[in-house]
């Protein structure tokens, strides 16, 4: 099973249980009642998907995909049509990772490597962060915090809780402090003590849209005075029950700063887990991690056939 053991398959298939029975239990109900493959059916299977927030661009690219496949191959009994989405599914999501590769591995050989972690506000930044500082200290990383998060008051307390849970130290100032200083004292006290890590938090929120991606912007501006190549990732927290709208906050920050990969927050709470798909097909932006639960090692790499395999649990 490669990186995911049966405990870690287990909770992502719990964790996917709303979004599987919204999408393809409802499907199974379509099909059990069919004899042959018609274009009724399909149409119905496209519905299904679109209701189940996994896009209309994705939707329509598999719905065409499986029209030509049950034309071309001649697919007629309605059985067919399980592993035939599931092979399309599998297609959305392309290369990933391979099953011996350690997701947790970083991808530069930079020293320190840094990740800074952007998101709107309530997609679950924070707890993101402990449990990402977690999984890597867990690993025999060195990993240091910079609470760059100056304008919510409760933010640095929140961000030191975790930082306490993961067993990690967190860099940060007081209360409103220019976000741009503490990252680059952030970066400095990483250097100086040669940690593997070094995870950023940022502000999700300030007066306008315009002004948040300016401060941004700024922070990576700062990095580079110390480390030309630095942020080495950046990873955009979003919130899997927002569905669509996470797409948009997708482009919006990718236009900013240049998102490397997404997390997805909060996939257990939801039925529009399908947005995954449409991340997949319509960005082209992995998905690093999927979160589901509260727990701190609940955060899970994002494997496309573990996932698969759990979506189309029976």
């Amino acid at each position: 099973m490669g990186f995911f053991d049966k405990f870690k398959l287990g909770r992502l298939k719990e964790g996917l249980a709303k979004t599987r029975e919204n999408i393809f239990g409802k499907i199974q109900k379509v099909l059990a009642g069919k004899t042959k493959i018609d274009d009724e059916t399909i149409d119905d299977i496209e519905e299904i998907l679109l209701s189940g927030d996994v896009g209309v661009a994705t939707t329509q690219k598999i719905i065409d995909d499986i029209r030509k496949r049950v034309k071309s191959d001649g697919y007629d009994n309605p059985e067919n049509l399980n592993q035939l989405l599931r092979e399309e599914v599998i297609k959305i999501f392309g290369n990933t990772f391979s099953e011996n590769e350690n997701p947790f591995e970083l991808s530069s050989s930079a020293k320190p490597h840094v990740v800074m972690i952007v998101g709107v506000n309530g997609v679950g930044k924070t707890t993101t962060i402990g449990k990402l500082a977690y999984n890597y200290k867990n690993l025999g990383k060195k990993v240091l915090i910079a609470a760059a998060d100056t304008f919510r008051a409760a933010a640095n307390e929140q961000l030191e809780i975790w930082a306490k849970r993961a067993g990690v130290e967190i860099i940060q100032q007081n209360h409103g402090a220019d976000p741009a200083s503490v990252t680059y004292d952030g970066l400095k006290s990483a250097i100086a003590q040669k940690a593997d890590l070094l995870i950023i938090d940022t502000a999700g929120r300030l007066h306008t849209k315009v002004n948040l991606m300016e401060e941004l912007k700024k922070i990576k501006r700062v990095l580079q005075k110390l480390d030309p190549s630095a942020p080495h990732d950046v990873y955009l927290v979003v919130d899997a029950s927002t569905g669509q709208n996470a797409i948009q906050q997708a482009k919006h920050f990718t236009n900013a700063v240049g998102i490397t990969g997404l997390i997805l927050t909060k996939l257990d709470g939801t039925a529009k887990g399908g947005v995954v798909l449409a991340i997949n097909q319509e960005l082209n932006i992995p998905v690093k991690y999927v979160g589901v639960g509260e727990k701190i090692d609940d955060l899970q790499p994002f494997d496309r056939k573990a996932f698969v395999e759990a979506l189309f649990e029976k």
